[in-house]
């Protein structure tokens, strides 16, 4: 009997218990794995997973109940940690966040899996409804929520439309990431885009 066959019975005897972090770990590298192979993501059946991985298929849907939300942390695991922000100002945190979009730039152009999972992700609307809800939306709103500090402590001009500013410091950025992929993305970039976009967007002292 194969590990994959024998483990939905080991699944029953430890059914109620904490969920082990390296059983996760090994589906979502599983994932990655096919992926990797050149498995299209319409293609990855939680059956052909779990026996990559090496468990039974209950153990993945104890944790995920489809695989729009396996395919969701898979994504979460191949991208750099959201960033601590310093908290010393808006500018330090504004600069913090372009440089976690600037690494991922740079992660994307040097792995080949999260630039296969981006591509194959894009062609599920399903998939990227659910990443952007649990990914790139929380990301926006820290955004939002540091520019609306930097209005209430003075940073910042309490007209500017803080939507619209959040889109202005990250699209360089995503430009340079995304459209176009040769472009530098070098030290520093993350400081020159805050800098130059908050030049003139500073309350004018009287």
């Amino acid at each position: 009997m194969s590990l994959a066959d024998s483990r939905p019975q080991q699944d029953c005897l430890v059914r109620g218990r904490p969920r082990s972090e390296a059983v996760e770990r090994a589906i979502i590298e599983g994932v990655m794995k096919l992926i990797e192979e050149g498995v299209p993501l319409a293609d990855l059946s939680i059956e052909r997973i779990a026996r990559t991985a090496g468990v039974g298929k209950a153990t993945i849907y104890r944790r995920w109940s489809n695989k729009e939300d396996l395919f969701v942390d898979v994504m979460r695991a191949t991208e750099p940690e959201d960033p601590e922000l310093p908290g010393t100002s808006m500018r330090d945190d504004l600069v913090m966040l372009l440089e976690s979009l600037r690494q991922r730039g740079l992660a994307s152009r040097s792995s080949a899996i999260l630039h296969n999972v981006h591509v194959q992700m894009k062609s599920s609307p399903r998939i990227w409804a659910a990443y952007h809800a649990t990914v790139v939306a929380p990301r926006r709103r820290l955004g939002l929520e540091v520019l609306r500090r930097g209005q209430e402590n003075g940073e910042l001009r309490g007209d500017v439309d803080i939507d619209l500013m959040n889109d202005i410091l990250v699209g360089p950025m995503l430009v340079r990431s995304v459209l176009r992929p040769r472009a530098e993305l070098e030290e520093g970039l993350a400081e020159r885009i805050v800098d130059t976009v908050l030049e003139g967007l500073r309350p004018v002292s009287s």
